[in-house]
């Protein structure tokens, strides 16, 4: 069974958000919601990243710049923007995905996803980094 099916079916099976799998082995499972998840993962599992396979509920663009930074080989998305189709094309990742959406909205659906915002407004690495992890300390998620 490849990496990809591997996670697919833990996001599925285990209700999960996110999973990330190499070599046969999940190195990163996660219920959490939002951008979280994958920015410990890439904080923490970059060396693993590299390579890897992940399964993902939400991809916004920047969860796509994270996967970019993280040197990933395959994600699978249930739902994804369309400028994350682009940055995965751009960057030759492997991507298969069940809905595309123009953008990823926020919680309550009455604009756009505040990190998905930020993604767009710089698309820098660092930048984006260091707003996500404003962002997630501003509500005391980490």
């Amino acid at each position: 069974m490849k990496d990809i099916d591997i996670a697919v079916e833990l996001l599925n099976k285990e209700s999960l958000t996110i999973a990330m799998v190499k070599n046969g082995e999940c190195f990163y499972k996660s219920r959490e919601r939002g951008i979280k998840p994958l920015y410990e993962a890439l904080v923490n599992y970059r060396d693993e990243m590299e390579g890897a396979s992940s399964a993902d509920k939400i991809v916004g663009k920047g969860a796509a710049l994270l996967y970019k930074e993280g040197k990933i080989d395959t994600v699978f998305a249930k739902i994804i923007s369309e400028s994350s189709l682009q940055i995965f094309k751009k960057e030759n990742i492997n991507i298969y995905r069940e809905k595309v959406v123009p953008y990823i909205k926020n919680r309550d659906k009455s604009g756009m996803c505040p990190i998905e915002t930020m993604a767009v407004e710089d698309d820098n690495i660092e930048s984006l980094l260091s707003g996500i992890e404003n962002f997630l300390n501003k509500n005391n998620l980490i």
